[in-house]
Order: C-alpha cells, then sequence, then structure tokens
C-alpha cells in the first residue's frame, strides 16, 4: 500500500486547477483499489454559481474526482504509465446526501475488470463515514 503527494498526482494525472478534485491519496494498491481524498472549501469556483445562497458540490464533480481516484489507480500500472484515462461510461450512479464546504470527500475506488485499454472500477464517496454517492465507473485509456 502507498500513500501519494499532491506532487506524485500530478505526476500521474494530466488534470490541474480546476479541474484536479484529488488533493491526497491515502491508500493506493496499484491496479486494485485506492482511497482519496478531497478537501471541499467554499474557495472552489464551482460554488460562486451551484448555488449562491447554499453551496452544493454538484454530483457530476463528485462523480469526476471518483472517476480521477480510479484513474490514478489504473495509470500507476507499468503498462498505462504516461497515459490518459478518459470516462467510458458512467452506470447506476446514485447521489445520497450533499456535499458541502467545509466537508472531507473520500473517494474509494475499486478496480473490478482490466482489458487491454480499459478499466471498470466501482466507487464510493463518504464524508464523515456516510455514503454520499456512488457508481460504476468505465474507463478508457489513451
Amino acid at each position: 500500500m502507498t500513500s501519494l503527494s499532491i506532487n506524485e498526482i500530478k505526476e500521474i494525472l494530466p488534470h490541474r486547477y480546476p479541474m484536479l478534485f484529488i488533493d491526497r491519496v491515502e491508500e493506493l494498491i496499484v491496479g486494485e483499489r485506492i482511497i482519496a481524498k478531497k478537501n471541499v472549501t467554499i474557495n472552489e469556483p464551482f460554488f460562486q454559481g451551484h448555488f449562491p445562497h447554499e453551496p452544493v458540490m454538484p454530483g457530476v464533480l463528485i462523480l469526476e474526482a471518483m472517476a480521477q481516484a480510479g484513474a490514478i489507480a489504473l495509470l500507476s500500472m507499468a503498462n498505462f504509465k504516461g497515459k490518459t484515462a478518459y470516462f467510458g461510461g458512467i452506470d447506476k450512479a446514485k447521489f445520497r446526501q450533499k456535499v458541502t464546504p467545509g466537508d472531507t470527500l473520500f473517494l474509494e475506488v475499486e478496480i473490478v475488470k482490466i482489458k487491454a485499454n480499459a478499466g471498470v472500477g466501482k466507487g464510493i464517496a463518504k464524508v464523515d463515514g456516510k455514503k454520499v454517492a456512488e457508481a460504476e465507473l468505465t474507463f478508457m485509456i489513451g
């Protein structure tokens, strides 16, 4: 098991501010499993419009954060190093609770299938140990 700092994450993912949604990797088993975190702050640019009177992290960005975590697990594999992971699909997405400024979003993704240029992961996002979102994510590696 490995943990990664933001600088190590930037060596794996091509994403940068304002589209990088991983602050730290707490646990990584390459090609199998990852637990990453995102500290959600009021300074996030999307809070200016979603919603000014009640800031809520958009569900699609929670899914994006989950996908970035899964991408790290895949792109850390020797055969995928230096490549980019793209969304190939999102299935069974469910949102259970709001994510707001001050929350720490924990992103757990288990890679359940890997093919030549694709992977599938089951993701769960949690705040304070409570599930806030889940989805099955398909990654295309290019």
